[in-house]
C-alpha cells in the first residue's frame, strides 16, 4: 500500500527551529513533485511549499526565507527545514506528492509555536 507518512512535529518556543520528514512507502516506482501543506484552527488548508522532480521549489510568501523544501530522491523522503519559528506557523503540517501517478496525502504533523 503506497502511503506517506510524515514526523518530526512538535512544540518549539519562537525563534526556533524544526525539520519535518515525509517518507513514501510501498510499491513506489515513480514520485513526481511533492508539497507540504498546512492547516491553522479555523483556517484552510494553505501550501506551504513545493519541489518539483527535478529539484525547483516554490514557496508560500509568509514563509520565504525562513522554510527550505528538500528531497532525498534515494530515501524517497522530502523535508521540511523551518527555521526562525512564529506563533503563526503553529498547525497542522501535511505533506503531499504525486505517486505513480496519484496523489496522496499524508496523515499530518502538529507543530505548535508557543513561549
Amino acid at each position: 500500500q503506497v502511503q506517506l507518512v510524515e514526523s518530526g512535529g512538535g512544540v518549539v518556543q519562537p525563534g526556533g527551529s524544526l525539520r519535518l520528514s515525509c517518507a513514501a512507502s510501498g510499491y513506489i516506482f515513480s514520485i513526481g513533485w511533492m508539497a507540504w501543506h498546512r492547516q491553522a484552527p479555523g483556517k484552510q488548508r494553505e501550501l506551504v511549499a513545493q519541489i518539483t522532480a527535478d529539484g525547483r521549489t516554490n514557496y508560500a510568501d509568509p514563509v520565504k526565507g525562513r522554510f527550505t523544501i528538500s528531497r532525498d530522491k534515494a530515501k524517497d523522503t522530502v523535508y521540511l527545514q523551518m527555521n526562525n519559528l512564529e506563533p503563526e506557523d503553529t498547525a497542522v503540517y501535511y505533506c503531499n506528492g504525486d505517486l505513480n501517478f496519484q496523489t496522496y496525502w499524508g496523515q499530518g504533523t502538529q507543530v505548535t509555536v508557543s513561549s
